[in-house]
């Protein structure tokens, strides 16, 4: 039993998958969840319910959690020694194009591995919408050409909300149905939500540019669903990208580094 770990600034999320019965992509998870960091303490116990022989951890939240993880695993599968994922030159069909290939974000460069295994041989932006938003370019020779980080959705939304006098916090309502709004609520949210998609509608045209052939569009994350509805492009929604890609990392068998002081508290 393998067991991924994607650690992010706001939410833990994990699987559980069986690489000795392997079904391709995506990958067939036993079990998959999510929660946040103040109830991290209570996954110790789940899983120490599976029989693990292998774990893979993607963290950018800081060591201050990688030190809370490596103790609760330590305990809960004694004799398992984390491996902590970590942005390197190439792996797993990837070849990293970053100046420092290092300083890239782990889960970055694990979505746009998942990205490029479940679609090979295709030109890519890969949008994953979480507390940032960041939209990768890969080529479709497997080439991590680069990106753009930004705010998130609600961080957007939650920022304005409390920085501008008498904008109320609407950060929990983020819906939207005219681009022109009539009123202070909806005008955040359409201003947020356009923000984001232009974004990601700039990216998949440069790339288009660039390339001079067709763009597919992956999007992923918590917010994703607040913008594919209103996307003028078509997209593919894939849930759990930076599991997705620890697992194809796990089944290529490309080498992990194991736990260490280095990786960055946001992804960059």
């Amino acid at each position: 039993m393998l067991l991924l770990i994607d650690a992010g600034n706001t939410r833990i999320k994990w699987a559980i998958a069986d690489l000795a019965h392997d079904a391709g992509l995506p990958p067939v998870w036993h079990r998959i969840d999510s929660v946040n960091h103040a109830e991290l303490d209570s996954l110790g116990s789940v899983w120490a319910g599976f029989t693990v022989t292998r774990i893979v951890i993607s963290n950018v939240a800081g060591e201050a959690l990688q030190a809370r993880l490596a103790s609760m695993l330590q305990q809960a599968v004694p004799g398992v020694s984390p491996e902590r994922f970590q942005s390197s030159q190439s792996c797993a069909g990837l070849r990293n194009g970053y100046r420092n290939p290092t300083q890239l974000g782990s889960d970055r460069f694990a979505s746009a591995i998942a990205a490029h295994a479940l679609y090979p041989q295709r030109a890519l932006i890969v949008a994953t919408c979480g507390t940032a938003t960041t939209i990768d370019a890969v080529s479709p020779d497997g080439i991590f050409l680069g990106g753009m980080i930004l705010p998130g959705l609600q961080l957007m939304a939650q920022a304005l909300a409390k920085n501008t006098a008498q904008l109320p916090q609407i950060a929990a309502s983020l819906l939207m149905n005219y681009a022109f709004a009539d009123n202070t609520d909806q005008a955040i949210v359409s201003g947020c939500i356009n923000a984001q998609l232009g974004a990601i509608m700039q990216a998949h045209d440069a790339l288009h540019t660039s390339l001079d052939q067709p763009v597919d569009c992956i999007i992923s994350g918590g917010a994703a669903s607040y913008l594919t509805p209103h996307l003028g492009i078509s997209c593919h929604h894939v849930d759990n990208l930076v599991l997705i890609g620890l697992y194809v990392v796990a089944r290529s068998g490309a080498p992990v580094s194991l736990p260490s002081t280095s990786s960055s508290s946001l992804s960059t």
